[in-house]
């Protein structure tokens, strides 16, 4: 998908597409038989579908600051992993959409992760010249929940390959964290809301025009085909959890008629719902351009 932009309401969005990467069909969605998931998406030899990267910047008229929610996985990576992960950035990089939508690593303030698995905070680690992990952008200050940054540091036996050491150990060591609550605002329109069914303190970004807001879905909603309450991937440490979030998140866009941001999903980036919660329709999709 190309990128898009558009006013909302005291702030201004912007897509930042990061890259693609493939993951394993079947922990993608858990349970749920390759028969019902291949509905939605193809696999290749390796059983693993293509997703993609999709970051969102936010830039506030009210306090000048420039906000990243996650980062994508970054290029630092050895063959290997760039081969298990099929990771392609033919078309999209972080620093080439960046630059296609007018802004520079300097240029952002703040860099918000939504958890801290390596498809969503790698960006933020990158090597320099001397192939040394250095911090991506060096103005900004990372935010995460509590409970995520501890887990990070922490982390347990089904989440430890997630938590890659050359970015948990490079963010840890920067001094440029900074940890939040529950009931965090980032500013008059932006706040957040937290859900730790498919980790421990995973924040979803919720901005408002002044009449309508636009949710920041990251691995609640991994894309569409996961709209059923029971489809959830085999990566959540608490499935059972995810079923009643995503029923309460749901409900509240169904009713409000929330503008849902897809971060992985390669052919949908912004959605609405409507009917039933626990099997929802998709009522609207588009991009930021159609806003």
């Amino acid at each position: 998908m190309s990128q898009s932009s558009s006013p909302f309401g005291s702030f201004r969005l912007f897509t930042i597409e990061t890259g693609h990467f493939r993951m394993d069909g079947g922990a993608m969605f858990g349970v749920v038989p390759k028969t019902l998931w291949s509905r939605y998406f193809d696999c290749d030899e390796k059983n693993r579908i293509r997703m993609t990267s999709r970051s969102l910047l936010v830039q506030s008229e009210a306090s000048g600051r420039v906000y990243l929610i996650d980062s994508g996985t970054g290029h630092k990576f050895d063959k290997k992993f760039s081969k298990i992960y099929d990771l392609d950035f033919s078309k999209y990089s972080l620093a080439r959409s960046l630059s296609e939508q007018g802004f520079t690593y300097s240029d952002v303030t703040d860099v918000i992760f939504t958890h801290l698995h390596f498809d969503h905070c790698g960006g933020a680690v990158s090597l320099d010249g001397e192939n040394r992990p250095v911090m991506t952008f060096p103005n900004a200050r990372h935010w995460v929940h509590k409970k995520q940054w501890e887990n990070a540091l922490s982390p347990n036996i089904r989440e430890r390959a997630s938590y890659l050491p050359e970015n948990i150990g490079t963010l840890s060591e920067s001094g440029m964290i900074r940890e939040i609550d529950d009931d965090h605002v980032y500013e008059p329109g932006f706040k957040i809301r937290v859900v730790h069914g498919h980790s421990s303190g995973q924040q979803l970004p919720i901005i408002s025009d002044g009449n309508r807001e636009l949710i920041f879905a990251a691995d609640l909603l991994p894309s569409t085909a996961h709209l059923p309450q029971a489809w959830v991937m085999a990566f959540d440490v608490r499935p059972l959890q995810t079923f009643e979030e995503k029923m309460e998140v749901f409900s509240g866009c169904i009713e409000n008629e929330t503008l849902i941001y897809l971060e992985h999903d390669p052919n949908n980036e912004i959605i609405t719902l409507s009917e039933d919660p626990a099997r929802p329709l998709i009522s609207w999709s588009g991009t930021l351009d159609d806003l």
